[in-house]
């Protein structure tokens, strides 16, 4: 698991669509390489993906580009009202290339406890 500084939290990624609600100058942003701001009234519904300055670094996903993480996120957002999942990737100082199940399950299993 990235265990990271308190100051660099998660990267958030929306529906294209979506993003302007919660970003104050929302672009295109399918790679993770820009940063916006997010709007001083989303701060608190997405305070995980939120860093200390009140940015973010977004990913902006697109149905035509990439459906099942669109349908993902669409479903994640009816579900809770927020539709922004936190991006994350499983990897340890041992095996940073690919991760075994088991990985994700600890790695939920300590995010759970941390709670």
């Amino acid at each position: 698991m990235k265990f990271r500084e308190w100051w660099r939290p998660f990267a958030p990624s929306f529906k294209k669509e979506a993003a302007p609600e919660y970003l104050e100058s929302a672009y295109d942003s399918p790679f993770m390489i820009l940063t916006a701001q997010v709007r001083q009234e989303k701060r608190s519904v997405i305070p995980s993906v939120t860093h200390v300055d009140g940015s973010a670094r977004p990913q902006t996903v697109e149905r035509e580009i990439n459906p099942l993480y669109y349908r993902l996120i669409d479903e994640f957002g009816k579900i809770t009202g927020v539709p922004v999942i936190m991006k994350h990737l499983i990897q340890s100082a041992r095996r940073s290339d690919r991760a075994h199940p088991n990985d994700a399950l600890r790695t939920f299993l300590v995010l759970a406890w941390m709670r």
